[in-house]
């Protein structure tokens, strides 16, 4: 049998300077990775991912911080090019990429939508095509998508419906990569305590998520708490291998599908 643990395995992530995908580096840190790559999206994201490589390194890794915009095929391309040369092929493949836009169809223009889908869908769809090419036999990938995929609810078509088709990619995946014992998985957390959220929602809306989870009266705020997320996403990508081409919800009880 594979060894499916996390000790000694080498990790990309995209989006991983801040919020979830930072919590995650440090917590495979934590949990013996040999080699972490950092992926962020610009600038404005820089200083984030240099604390994370800091924080990843300080638990014994090896990290790099790696920019690029992976709304193009041929960026993607790049970031695991330019991870695989800096820590040998991966073993793990995370991706946390995401846009979030808030708006009634009739308000959103076709530069938005296009935006949405580039970041949503193009950029994951690549991710694992990437992630199939380069990652070592009886490796994981697992993308973040969203629990608005069993909501039925007004303003998030360009949001939601820009992640759905990564449920799809995922099983496609899945069937594609599993003959190497690559499982491919998706969670799709619930609104999560993170500037992320808060950036699109009003106070009235903030304050409907924050009771709407059956478990909200539970967590800090009564949003998802990214702290309750990364335990799923270590378990898929270790001892949860067996799990494969799944979508799963996480989110205290906010969707069911």
């Amino acid at each position: 049998m594979a060894d499916r643990s996390i000790k000694g395995k080498t990790v990309i992530i995209a989006g991983g300077a801040k919020n979830l995908g930072g919590l995650i580096a440090r917590d495979f840190a934590e949990h013996g990775a040999k080699a972490i790559a950092i992926h962020y999206n610009s600038a404005a994201s820089k200083a984030d991912a240099e604390a994370t490589v800091a924080a990843v390194e300080a638990a014994g890794p090896r990290a790099a911080a790696f920019q690029a915009d992976l709304t193009t095929a041929g960026a993607v391309e790049r970031l695991f090019a330019e991870a695989v040369a800096a820590f040998g092929k991966p073993d793990i493949a995370i991706n946390t990429v995401g846009k979030v836009l808030k708006k009634p169809i009739l308000e959103i223009s076709e530069a938005e939508y296009d935006e949405m889908s580039a970041v949503n869908a193009k950029s994951a769809f690549f991710f694992l095509k990437e992630a199939g090419r380069h990652l070592n036999n009886d490796g994981a990938v697992v993308t973040l998508v969203t629990s608005l995929l069993g909501a039925f609810t007004p303003f998030y078509a360009s949001y939601a419906g820009t992640k759905a088709p990564v449920e799809h990619f995922t099983r496609a995946a899945a069937k594609e990569f599993g003959e190497r014992g690559i499982s491919v998985t998706a969670i799709g957390p619930g609104p999560m305590d993170t500037p992320f959220f808060y950036g699109q929602e009003s106070p009235e809306a903030q304050a409907y998520h924050k009771t709407a989870a059956a478990l909200s009266g539970f967590s800090k705020t009564g949003l998802t708490d990214i702290e309750d997320i990364v335990p799923y996403i270590r378990f898929l990508v270790s001892e949860g291998w067996w799990m494969t081409g799944q979508t799963i919800l996480v989110n205290g009880g906010y969707t069911t599908k």
